[in-house]
């Protein structure tokens, strides 16, 4: 790495400081984008780090200023190689292709993270608003699953649950019926089901591993794989993976998951950079770590995202489209 004392001939000595400060940056971005390449979350704080990758743009383009500044070409040659890294992997990751068989059914999904059950008011207003067919809704504790017993019975009769306080249960409702299916474990409830819809067996599975908190990588790495071997295990069979996955396409743990042929619903409506978290800052600051999963028997139509009161996430709604085989 060049430093300060390898400036070009014409660098003045007040113009070595940006050159470090340059370096720091391009080298922190480096380490960063080094771990994209190599397709793994490493450790704290990378994840946290991959979580925002295009916003990474931004120091790297502040070093590239001041390497322009300083006239430090090798650092300028540097900068423009991660600004061209940093854009090839800003691309959307993952499968678009589009089902050719008839069309079975059409339905509605909604996932969302009510923060504790907080939003708990906010997501039943939603529901009557946006008529989804199936919720997936996380952080549902026990006093949130109360309310949707019985304020959303008459419209989503069919429910499978994980009860908990804070932000371990988790519930699915449904306007279709549902039959038991194992969920998969986890720190936080995951409750899995099938659902019959219009007579076509469909597996949903509701996504909420622990979080990249230092000190728990591990555990969300693991919990990410869990739901990459539910995802694996039903080739062939109509899938709906969806909730708050605490990771984006940036980590290579959420990659995995894709690589299994399920299809991100915002990537097929070209929405995949849109933030769901923090709704405080969203849509101009955050990432995409709210998703809808989907096999490659449907076709996704629409996505919107809703700002839920309360919440530290948006609601995700997605449109789609059930299709048979050609």
């Amino acid at each position: 790495m060049a430093t300060a004392e390898q400036t070009a001939p014409g660098a003045t000595r007040a113009g070595r400081a940006p050159v470090w400060l340059a370096a720091l940056l391009f080298a922190a971005v480096s380490a960063v984008v080094g771990c994209r390449i190599a397709d793994t979350d490493a450790v704290t704080p990378v994840p946290h780090l991959l979580a925002f990758l295009p916003w990474l743009l931004v120091p790297t383009g502040l070093g590239l200023l001041l390497t322009l500044f300083a006239r430090w070409w090798t650092g300028a040659a540097w900068g423009v190689a991660l600004l061209g890294l940093l854009a090839w992997y800003i691309e959307p990751y993952g499968k678009t292709d589009v089902p050719g068989g008839p069309a079975l059914a059409e339905l509605r999904v909604m996932a969302s993270n009510v923060e504790f059950g907080q939003g708990t008011a906010a997501l039943v207003a939603a529901v009557r608003r946006e008529e989804p067919d199936l919720v997936f809704v996380s952080e549902c504790e026990y006093t949130c699953g109360a309310i949707l017993s019985r304020d959303l019975t008459g419209s989503h009769p069919h429910r499978r649950a994980v009860e908990g306080g804070g932000s371990q249960g988790s519930v699915i409702l449904s306007r279709f019926p549902l039959r038991a299916a194992p969920g998969v474990p986890g720190t936080m409830g995951m409750p899995g089901a099938v659902a019959d819809v219009r007579g076509h067996a469909v597996r949903l599975q509701l996504a909420h591993p622990m979080p990249p908190l230092p000190g728990h990588i591990g555990v969300w790495r693991e919990e990410l794989g869990a739901l990459r071997d539910f995802a694996a295990a039903g080739p062939g069979t109509p899938t709906i993976l969806a909730g708050d996955f605490n990771a984006s396409q940036d980590h290579a743990a959420f990659r995995r998951i894709l690589d299994t042929g399920l299809r991100d619903a915002t990537r097929l409506t070209g929405a995949d950079r849109t933030p769901t978290w923090p709704s405080r800052t969203a849509p101009a600051l955050g990432v995409q770590i709210d998703h809808v999963l989907v096999s490659d028997g449907f076709a996704a139509h629409r996505a919107r995202f809703l700002d839920l009161a309360d919440s530290d996430h948006r609601t995700l709604v997605v449109d789609l489209t059930l299709h048979g085989e050609d």
